[in-house]
């Protein structure tokens, strides 16, 4: 095929381009991303302006029980993890060296760093086996505790109890360095405010370091057993080293055992027993998968205006899909703890929100409970918050979404640019459909989101060019109503909106529908993507 469409290079050909871009490598640096946003590129040596921007006091805490003190930006969590780094051999050989140098020189990481490894392939550990990297990797700390999603989703688990004590005690802005593909706020550790996307020998230098505060090109990542002062530049591995172990231990036939056998698990896997059957067994105890409700409103969910709705929420921008819908750890205070606690889950036994998706009163209660998530509408308090649309009281977001829907009170979200940006979550639009809310009304969307919000029947609306929340002087205590939602409604039409402020005056205005195409728009007026797909002949 690829010969036919003259894609196919042969050695003795020099290709044709019909454009050609020009890199100059010497331009090239180093980078890692964060504090809270992957999009945010920051140059490895100006890392340490951006540490002390954030927190620029070095005021020293003790720690009970230990003989050191944890300051802002200290690193807790330093994480070799995910699919997509782990699958580069390269950089995993690169961070086994890094550590082997560092063991022989007698270096240790930092006593406060709690240090993972975690690869999406059993290969990975294979040829660093090989490599004779793994004994120096557990030296270190970067011990094994798994393959697939782990700190990069979330699943960071607990810090000790004298750091989580210290942290919230003295308000830490502390930090996590791993390899992972995100780091949206609250992701990575409810206990670590700034989290840094980076290579994983980039992880390993900055245990070693211990705080993102320091000049990783000029100041010692820690000292040899002489105490002898050691810099990042003595322990990098050069490109010859990392060639020459990935051209002898990076093999084909590790790749062909692995993956030969990649779905028979091990023997608990193989031990669990099954049922054959044309529907699954529900079962009515369960706190992992529950049947959902999503037919609970029929099959054809005719649409309609939408009445004087409550905002449930006032957000900015760039809220994420894991400030919708967080994966990481359950709270025992929070709506989704509070639930488990009640059918007799213990909170060492909570898991994590992702662990617990196939479950939706867990889920629902999970909507809108990222700890760092910032309502407008509770201006001096961060986390999962809202006004309740009945008494105006602060209550979890939760709680205001189901008395709300005690009371039929319809709701609406309101937003600013890219709402929804980050990980295709389906649960941040499955948990705002249950939560009762009907529209979410933004400056922008991420193309996923708000895919998934029409599929779950929700409405995806836009500010007209020039207003925003701010420009409408919106609080949250305004009601919202859209006008001209009908069966015939076709897509990427304008919707007029009135806001009823609470002086008693009246804004009417227009919004954008998002709803793109016929198909989306089918979705919609059905009441979401699949009760659409049950009333098909």
């Amino acid at each position: 095929y690829a010969k036919k469409q003259y894609l196919w290079r042969h050695a003795d050909e020099e290709p044709v381009f019909k454009d050609t871009l020009t890199l100059d490598i010497t331009t090239i640096r180093p980078t890692v991303a964060g504090p809270k946003r992957p999009q945010d590129k920051i140059l490895l040596q100006d890392v340490h302006h951006i540490a002390r921007q954030i927190a620029p006091q070095d005021d020293a805490f003790p720690v009970k029980g230990k003989s050191y003190k944890l300051r802002h930006q200290d690193v807790m969590i330093a994480a070799i993890t995910s699919c997509t780094n782990t699958s580069n051999p390269s950089v995993m050989i690169a961070a086994g060296l890094m550590a082997k140098k560092a063991h022989n020189l007698g270096m240790k990481v930092k006593p406060w760093v709690k240090t993972s490894l975690a690869p999406g392939s059993q290969v990975v550990t294979d040829y660093l086996e090989r490599a004779n990297l793994m004994t120096s990797l557990n030296a270190l700390g970067f011990n094994l505790v798994g393959y697939g999603c782990t700190t990069c989703i979330g699943n960071s688990g607990p810090l000790e109890d004298p750091l989580q004590e210290c942290i919230e005690k003295n308000n830490l802005d502390v930090s996590a360095v791993l390899s992972g593909n995100r780091n949206f706020e609250g992701r990575i550790s409810p206990h670590v405010k700034s989290s840094y996307l980076a290579s994983p020998p980039l992880v390993v230098a900055y245990a070693l370091a211990g705080s993102t505060k320091i000049d990783i090109y000029q100041d010692p990542l820690g000292q040899d057993k002489n105490n002898n002062p050691v810099y990042l530049k003595d322990l990098w591995p050069s490109s010859q080293e990392i060639n020459a172990l990935i051209q002898s231990c990076v093999t084909p036939e590790f790749f062909k055992e692995r993956y030969a056998h990649v779905f028979d698990g091990d023997q608990q896997w193989q031990d669990l027993k099954t049922v054959t059957s044309q529907t699954y067994a529900w079962k009515k105890d369960s706190t992992y998968i529950k049947q959902p409700p999503y037919f609970e409103d029929g099959i054809n969910s005719a649409a309609g205006d939408i009445q004087h709705a409550h905002i449930l929420g006032l957000f900015g921008d760039s809220i994420t899909t894991d400030h919708i819908s967080p994966a990481g750890n359950i709270k025992e205070d929070s709506p989704a703890g509070s639930y488990l606690i009640q059918c007799g889950v213990q909170p060492k036994d909570f898991n994590s929100y992702g662990a617990r998706r196939g479950h939706d009163q867990i889920m629902i209660r999970g909507t809108f409970a990222n700890i760092r998530l910032q309502n407008e509408m509770t201006p001096n308090l961060i986390g999962g918050y809202t006004k309740s649309p009945v008494s105006g009281e602060t209550i979890p977001i939760y709680d205001a979404a189901m008395e709300a829907k005690s009371h039929n009170i319809p709701l609406v979200i309101i937003a600013g640019k890219e709402y929804g940006t980050g990980s295709s979550r389906d649960w941040a639009a499955k948990g705002t459909r249950l939560q009762g809310v009907k529209a979410v009304i933004a400056e922008s969307f991420e193309r996923i989101h708000r895919s998934n919000l029409i599929g779950m029947g929700v409405l995806p609306l836009i500010f007209k060019d020039g207003e925003t929340r701010k420009s409408l002087k919106l609080t949250g205590c305004e009601k919202i109503s859209i006008h001209g939602i009908h069966q015939d409604m076709q897509p990427a039409c304008f919707l007029d909106m009135h806001i009823d402020y609470q002086d008693g005056s009246i804004h009417k205005t227009q919004v954008l529908c998002r709803i793109d195409t016929k198909k989306e728009m089918n979705y919609y007026i059905s009441g979401g993507i699949l009760p659409y797909v049950l009333a098909q002949p």
